[in-house]
């Protein structure tokens, strides 16, 4: 018990410092005109499906903190643009959202398990889901905090309503980043769920 709790912190550490050099070193972030287009998904959605929503929500929270980390230090130009507004706002809309996405995403995996014969399906299935509960909880608190502000109306050029406008400005991220996270996190997940200690948790 002793050994595998061990390990189990050292999976959480390894991807947590994942989290932090994708965030850092511009491997996890695919600049675009607007928002970045996010792979830091991808260990997020492992730790939920290898460890638990715990785990999942302790690796959300890092991400989120990584994204409001990069408002501060500008390395976000849409990020601190938020900033400048509102840093409380800002805050809310990078770290909570994070937070709820790997926590549920944990959830989503282990209620899925329940049902899958194959022991397959989930892991793929929750990997797209995580890229997609990160594009709605963020897009949603977004909305509801600066949809208001002459910064995001001055990218409403067409005066489209807030259904259409997410869906206009996501649209290339959804594509990019929910493929990305299926594939790649449900792989790694299944691979790593063949190993002794992560057998015994589902």
């Amino acid at each position: 018990m002793k050994n595998k709790k061990i390990l189990r912190m050292t999976q959480l550490g390894i991807l947590i410092a994942i989290i932090i050099v994708m965030a850092f070193t511009g491997l996890g972030y695919i600049k675009t005109a607007g928002l970045e287009i996010s792979l830091i998904t991808v260990p997020v959605a492992i730790g939920a499906m290898v460890m638990g929503p715990t785990a999942g929500a302790v690796l959300g929270l890092v991400f989120g903190i990584t994204s409001f980390l990069q408002c501060v230090f500008g390395m976000s130009a849409f990020g601190a643009a938020l900033l400048g507004i509102n840093p409380f706002l800002t805050f809310l809309v990078c770290v909570p959202t994070r937070l709820l996405v790997g926590w549920l995403s944990g959830l989503v995996f282990k209620g899925m398990m329940k049902i899958d014969k194959t022991k397959t399906v989930s892991y793929f299935v929750t990997g797209l889901l995580t890229a997609f509960f990160n594009t709605l909880f963020f897009m949603s608190t977004l909305m509801l905090c600066f949809w208001q502000t002459d910064f995001i109306q001055s990218m409403n050029t067409q005066g489209l309503g807030v259904g259409a406008f997410i869906v206009a400005f996501v649209g290339l991220n959804g594509a990019l980043e929910m493929p990305a996270c299926c594939i790649l996190a449900g792989a790694v997940s299944k691979a790593l769920s063949k190993t002794k200690i992560n057998k015994e948790d589902y």
